[in-house]
């Protein structure tokens, strides 16, 4: 029992970084562009999220830096990185018309180079490590439940003792739900995944959404490359860590199937997958066949929803499809 609480309270800490990831690409493929460019724009996010926070506290001094601005430098840093990562995939997709699957794959290799420069640049003006103060690293850790919510046998170590982080995700997952299903311009953006062809002769500007989800969806993303090294990677940059998370969250889109509050479990699931190598130890099972578990029960939900061929469980029918006016 104290191996599963462990277990499912690392996942929800790690899950929180695949939530962030997972909106932001479910927000951008929900207009119909398939970026597959989230592993680059994540490794950016965690690379200036650290810095924006360091060079906030560099330039106040140890002593008189702040958690809370601390943490807002590195949120608007890394979300600033993701959106101009999804502007310029928007530009060559949606202006220029490129093909989306090779604009996201070398978004994936620019975004990955840029981030490793930064750190290593980073490294070479500190002279070492590129880390945060320990009252800094206290406060992207911060918990926002009193102790006695903790302490409750099984759910309080789950859902209470998480970094605010994953209360932020799970409210943004809500949002974004009631974004989709309740608002006119929820509505006008799904109809530009759907048919771009429909939503132009009904006059919504569809290059105008495409680029805003796109934006947006890659800042949000970045966010979680920013989590994942201020939480679990404790506020240090570590190139490495990040290797493989951009997408294992293009991965759980398809498993949530484009749907924001399903990113919530998915994502808990996922990051307990991803780290039952570390928890659940098996003699005879190897540790890669572990890691292979979130995209080997991806490919199975790809199965079985392909042989059910229910609608409601499709991606958007204009996903990864450039649109140009004069095929009407």
């Amino acid at each position: 029992m104290n191996t599963l609480i462990a277990l499912l309270a690392a996942a929800g800490s790690f899950g929180t970084v695949l939530m962030f990831g997972t909106l932001g690409e479910i927000l951008t493929e929900k207009s119909g562009s398939l970026n597959l460019g989230v592993e680059g724009i994540m490794y950016m996010g965690g690379a200036f999220g650290l810095a924006g926070a360091y060079a906030y506290e560099a330039a106040v001094g140890v002593g008189a830096s702040s958690g809370i601005v601390a943490i807002l430098c590195a949120i608007l840093s890394s979300f600033a990185v993701g959106a101009v990562a999804g502007l310029l995939f928007s530009f060559i997709t949606v202006t220029l018309r490129a093909n989306q699957n090779v604009t996201g794959l070398a978004l994936t290799i620019f975004g990955t180079g840029v981030a490793k420069f930064a750190g290593e640049y980073m490294r070479h003006i500190v002279g070492g490590f590129v880390t945060l103060s320990n009252p800094l690293k206290e406060a992207f850790s911060f918990v926002p439940f009193p102790s006695f919510l903790k302490n409750i046998p099984f759910i309080g170590p789950v859902l209470f003792s998480q970094p605010f982080f994953f209360y932020l995700a799970i409210i943004l997952a809500i949002a974004m739900h009631l974004f989709f299903q309740k608002t006119k311009t929820g509505l006008y953006l799904r109809a530009v995944g759907e048919s771009p062809v429909t939503a132009d002769a009904a006059g919504i500007n569809m290059t105008k959404y495409r680029y805003i989800a796109t934006i947006i969806g890659g800042g949000i993303s970045a966010v979680g490359g920013m989590v994942y090294v201020m939480t679990t990677g404790g506020c240090t940059w570590n190139e490495a860590s990040l290797g493989g998370i951009g997408w294992l969250a293009v991965a759980l889109v398809i498993f949530c199937m484009w749907r924001p509050l399903n990113a919530i479990w998915g994502a808990i699931l996922f990051g307990a997958l991803k780290i039952m190598y570390l928890r659940v130890l098996l003699p005879f099972f190897p540790t890669e066949l572990y890691k292979m578990l979130p995209y080997v029960v991806t490919l199975i939900v790809l199965v079985v929803t392909s042989m059910r061929n229910s609608r409601d469980k499709q991606p958007p029918a204009a996903l990864g499809l450039n649109y140009f006016r004069e095929d009407r």
